[in-house]
């Protein structure tokens, strides 16, 4: 069975603490604009997951019941930094599988200022999910006062750096691009434009990455609508649809441990084997599609998945951003909405944001950062821990 996607809802993605509201204000606006963009209500809903990483057990409810009390099942999902596209492939596997033919997925998180910790709870290294990766980090590079997952990337960095001959410049020059492309999205959490030089300068948080190649935390909540061919056609949604035409979720293999490489130990691996899943499943291939968002946590992991899902062959990924070829007028344009370094990161909502985003674009409906003729559209998400899902989306 296929499905769709026939409305989403994203609030502004904005610094924590600079505005008056609770998660449950976030999913009431979020969930509330994609139940309208559906031309729905909540009554017609039968399955709700929701995806985030700070909130107790239960908070999907008693954000979920903002929108309505129907009493449908609603599911707490928290897969770190993936769990937002986590709550997406729950919504399109209850559809696929003829479990329901309406299914809302919900993602947010409020969270508070300052670099993250070692894993969504922050918590001590030795109980921590991440320990492991974080042992393969230390154990090649040790362990610095720089925020760790800022340092686990940018140890990857350093590594692109010395097997690839990537520069400093390459690497900014991704920060520089997202950062444009945020100016022209209302959503996003900054919305100025740097150019490379500005980039290097701005403060150092784990070398070679510097303040602005790194996302921020934030608050924020995102939502899509997921229904039934048969939904579609009842409800007369065609025009709005977008059909999911594939998705793949994998997790950490024996490969990305045992090179002792940071690269593989924050994913490469991961999004790559999903990608191909991807494409096999799909028919389609990188080359078929017009508009990426991926998730650019730090400037390093964009070119990382540049490399993971076939854009170019290894090690090229700095030559591939710093020719232009992944923004407007190139081969792909690749984060429109500024991604997590620009429109933010907060980390229950980005997966659903993401593919907001290519909605939006594949209907023609991005207004100033519309990506032109767009038909097909991948997005990619990944948490450390370990999950990497890409989906592929078209117009129906």
């Amino acid at each position: 069975m296929k499905s769709y996607i026939v409305g989403v809802g994203m609030t502004k993605f904005e610094k924590p603490e600079s505005r008056d509201w609770q998660y449950w204000d976030m999913v009431k606006e979020a969930g509330g604009a994609a139940l309208a963009d559906a031309g729905i209500g909540y009554e017609d809903v039968q399955q709700v997951p929701v995806g985030y990483c700070f909130q107790a057990s239960t908070a999907g409810q008693r954000a979920a019941y903002e929108l309505g009390l129907t009493g449908v099942p609603v599911y707490n999902v928290n897969n770190n930094c993936a769990t937002g596209s986590t709550a997406l492939m729950m919504a399109r596997q209850f559809v696929e599988g003829g479990v329901s033919d309406c299914v809302l997925a919900l993602g947010f998180e409020k969270m508070q200022r300052g670099a993250l910790g070692g894993g969504a709870d922050g918590g001590d290294f030795k109980t921590s999910p991440v320990a492991r990766h974080y042992g393969i980090m230390a154990a090649r590079h040790g362990f610095e006062m720089s925020p760790p997952t800022a340092q686990i990337f940018g140890d990857a960095a350093r590594e692109h750096m010395e097997k690839y001959g990537t520069t400093a410049a390459q690497l900014a020059a991704v920060g520089a691009k997202n950062h444009r492309h945020s100016v022209n999205n209302p959503y996003a959490q900054f919305q100025d434009a740097y150019t490379v030089d500005e980039i290097l300068a701005a403060k150092t948080i784990h070398s070679p990455l510097t303040k602005l190649q790194c996302s921020p935390t934030s608050d924020g909540a995102a939502a899509a609508v997921v229904v039934s061919e048969r939904f579609v056609e009842e409800r007369g949604l065609g025009e709005k649809a977008v059909e999911i035409v594939a998705q793949a979720m994998t997790t950490d293999t024996e490969e990305s441990f045992a090179s002792g490489s940071c690269i593989d130990v924050v994913g490469q691996p991961m999004s790559r084997e999903a990608a191909r899943q991807v494409y096999e499943a799909s028919g389609l291939g990188i080359e078929d599609v017009d508009v990426v968002e991926l998730h650019d946590c730090f400037s390093v992991n964009e070119l990382l998945t540049y490399e993971a899902l076939g854009m170019c062959g290894p090690g090229e990924s700095g030559k591939l951003v710093e020719s232009g070829a992944t923004t407007y007028g190139g081969r792909w344009v690749v984060n429109p909405s500024g991604g997590l370094i620009s429109k933010g990161h907060p980390l229950g909502a980005t997966g659903i944001a993401q593919l907001a985003e290519l909605t939006w674009q594949l209907r023609g409906e991005a207004a100033g950062r519309q990506v032109a003729a767009a038909r097909v559209g991948l997005a990619h998400n990944i948490g450390l821990g370990g999950a990497a899902v890409v989906t592929m989306v078209r117009r129906a």
